[in-house]
């Protein structure tokens, strides 16, 4: 097992096109044990593939404590409406006020390719929507006003700098 490097902004691959997961061998699982090692070693709630450099349509994501591995994951229902503060991993240190559905519900595969179904609310849902988004190439800069992604940008240049 072993921690990954995450992906930081604006390195392409969390732009990157994700390819649908069609096989759950061991080497699948691995990686997932190694996106649980990098996700719970940065304190994060949850990670999407392409965090890591990985253009693969996989999450894993903790809810009220329980583990979540979620492959080629949609969500079918979404309702309501909630605006709350959020983080990201490729966002070090950026916490910015973004509305999300009140609830989902979700369909996806498990590390074993079986199909199951996950409604979260409130936190859940907020969580369970910011990873899909990964997967499909949006990140928490697409969900802000243009002013304070513009301000996002240079907080993360003056960084980097």
């Amino acid at each position: 097992m072993a921690v990954l490097p995450v992906c930081i902004y604006p390195d392409p691959a969390l732009r990157a096109p994700t390819e649908e997961v069609t096989e759950f061998d061991d080497a699948f699982r691995a990686f997932l044990r190694d996106m649980w090692d990098t996700m719970e070693s940065r304190d994060g709630v949850g990670l999407a593939a392409p965090q890591v450099g990985v253009s693969r349509r996989v999450v894993v994501v903790v809810l009220k404590g329980e583990r979540y591995v979620l492959v080629n994951p949609r969500i079918v229902e979404a309702e309501g409406e909630q605006v709350g503060e959020e983080g990201c991993l490729s966002f070090p240190e950026i916490f910015e006020k973004v509305t999300r559905p009140r609830r989902v519900v979700v369909e996806a595969r498990d590390e074993n390719g079986n199909l199951r179904t996950i409604t979260g609310e409130e936190f859940a849902a907020r969580a369970l929507s910011h990873e899909i988004d990964h997967i499909n190439g949006k990140l928490l800069i697409d969900n802000v006003s243009p002013m304070k992604r513009h301000l996002i940008k240079r907080r993360l240049q003056k960084r980097k700098e």
